[in-house]
This record gives C-alpha cells, sequence and structure tokens, in this order.
C-alpha cells in the first residue's frame, strides 16, 4: 500500500472498505455492469430462490414521463433480466414524508415503458422495486425482529394475491443484528455485508464463498485511482452530513418530547392533587351535613360528583 493509499484511509476514519449507504459506495459495487455478478447475487438471496436471475441488462436510470413537463424519475440501478422483467433498486439513506408514494411512482416507469402502440393485449411483465433502507418505518409499523417486507397487491378479504407482477421489497437494515457466527444463508450474508462493511478490516470467515471474493477486492477503497477515492471522500462527506443533520433532529426531537413530557405530566399532577384535595374537602364538609350547594360553592365540585362521595 502506498503513502497516499495509508493518508487516504487516515483521512476516511481509518476505513478499509467503502460505505455501501454512500452514493459512491452503491453505484460502485451494485450500478456498473462490471459488478452485475453481485447485483445478480444480492437480489437471488432476496427472493429466496422464487425469482432466479440468470442475467442483467443494465437500463438507462433516467426516466421521462409520456409528454413534455411531466416529472422525472431518476433510479440508483435500474435493469432487467433476461425474462424481461425490471428492478429498481435502491439505497433510501433517510425517512421521507411520502416514501411509499414516491416508491409506488418510480414503479409506474417500467409499467409504462412496456405500453405498445398499435393493436396491444395489455400483457405486462413483472415490475420489482428493491429498497434497502437506513430507517426503520414510522410508528412501529412492523415487530422490531422484522426487517424484510415483501409487498404485492393483495385480496383483503381472502388474503390470496390478486396480482403478482408487482412487487415491493423494502429491507430495514438498522434491525439487522446478526454476528457472524450466525449467518447460515446466502441472504443472512449479504445483509451482514451492506450492514457491516465499511467497519471491517478484514474479510470475515463465514464469507468464503467466490462472489464475496469479488465484493471485497472491488470494496476495498486502496485499489481505487486518485480521482474515485475523491469521489468517494466526497460522497462520504454527504453521507455523514446528512446522518449528522438527522441525528441532530432526532436529538432535538427527542429533547423536546421528554420537556413536553415533563410539563404534561407536572401539570397533571397539580392537577390531580388539587382534584383530591377537593375531594377530601367535599367528603368532610358533607360529613359535617353542610347543604350540597354549599360544598359545590366551596369545592368548584358539581352537585353530583358531591353526591357519589
Amino acid at each position: 500500500m502506498t503513502n497516499r493509499s495509508i493518508q487516504d484511509l487516515e483521512e476516511m476514519g481509518g476505513a478499509k472498505y467503502i460505505n455501501p449507504y454512500t452514493d459512491f459506495g452503491f453505484k460502485k459495487l451494485f450500478g456498473t455492469p462490471l459488478n452485475k455478478d453481485l447485483l445478480i447475487s444480492f437480489l437471488n438471496s432476496l427472493f429466496e430462490g422464487k425469482e432466479v436471475i440468470k442475467d442483467l441488462t443494465y437500463l438507462n436510470g433516467e426516466n421521462l414521463g409520456n409528454s413534455y413537463g411531466d416529472r422525472r424519475a431518476i433510479f440508483d440501478v435500474y435493469c432487467e433480466n433476461e425474462k424481461g422483467e425490471t428492478f429498481i433498486v435502491e439505497m433510501q439513506k433517510a425517512e421521507q414524508q411520502f416514501f411509499k408514494d414516491r416508491s409506488v411512482f418510480y414503479s409506474t416507469f417500467p409499467i409504462q415503458n412496456q405500453g405498445k402502440k398499435g393493436i396491444w393485449d395489455f400483457k405486462l411483465k413483472g415490475v420489482y422495486t428493491v429498497g434497502i433502507l437506513d430507517f426503520v418505518f414510522p410508528d412501529n409499523e412492523y415487530p422490531k425482529d422484522s426487517l424484510r417486507h415483501e409487498v404485492k397487491l393483495v385480496d383483503i378479504d381472502d388474503k390470496h394475491v390478486f396480482y403478482d407482477k408487482l412487487t415491493f421489497l423494502y429491507l430495514e437494515m438498522p434491525k439487522f443484528t446478526k454476528k457472524e457466527e450466525e449467518l447460515k444463508t446466502m441472504y443472512d450474508k449479504w445483509l451482514f455485508v451492506l450492514h457491516n462493511l465499511s467497519r471491517l478490516m478484514k474479510r470475515p470467515a463465514a464469507l468464503q464463498e467466490r462472489i464475496f471474493t469479488r465484493l471485497f477486492e472491488q470494496a476495498e477503497i486502496a485499489r481505487y485511482t486518485p480521482e474515485e477515492r475523491q469521489d468517494y471522500e466526497d460522497s462520504l462527506k454527504v453521507y455523514r452530513d446528512m446522518k449528522n443533520v438527522l441525528d441532530t433532529a432526532e436529538l432535538k426531537g427527542l429533547k423536546k418530547g421528554i420537556e413536553q413530557g415533563m410539563e404534561k405530566g407536572l401539570k397533571r399532577g397539580i392537577e390531580q392533587g388539587a382534584s383530591d384535595e377537593r375531594k377530601k374537602n367535599a367528603k368532610a364538609m358533607k360529613t359535617l351535613g353542610l347543604p350540597l350547594e354549599t360544598i359545590a360553592k366551596v369545592t368548584g365540585m358539581a352537585i353530583v360528583d358531591i353526591e357519589k362521595l
């Protein structure tokens, strides 16, 4: 390793391998024809053999609407398998207010692109959207131990899949907690790599498959040209800045929530204490035989509540 390479690693916090959550890192590993074997292996592991992909062709990631002025979509990775089915693969680094809407909207482009002029029977090829999420869905939508979510159009009454050619698959990566010794399947191993790659200093013994030899070669920062290292550093800075902003906002929100909770709790406690004191006094006056109207005026309680004491 050259002195310049060592210096670059030091500037990047001593990391040996790229962070796949950065734009550069994700596209380096999965977004180029040179590394399509990595993407094929990863996707096949996600679909657990149900959607076997033998080959992929990368498509133009920028998709325009059908007419002038229509909104466009830019995909991280956009490709097609040997059966003509399309795959949108995206690394989503931060929660968005309308993330699900955006995901559905993006899926409409490969559907529309299949339309044919003239006589056409409307037969469509499958469309798959894969979202690798660096966050969890809000409001505890899924259990803590559930990180893989395969979504299709389903009949609400009998739960059967109404349409199987449109699939959304989301991975809530912060929920992944398996250690190296727990890795059994290719699915486990791929998620382990995505979750831990930038923190590893050597290839784990559990990842002996040939495909991971390729991945660690492609992920090693020292192998990059000076231009690639600069592009990665720029991408890493953007990622870190965004994470810092999100973490700060989260901490502020937590602090505000605690403060508001304490304030509400104190207010509720004072109100409850005052209420208990009024009831105590009302009960004592009622025992002395004072008129209910008088007790009500003194304590501010309703006569109906005094009668219950």
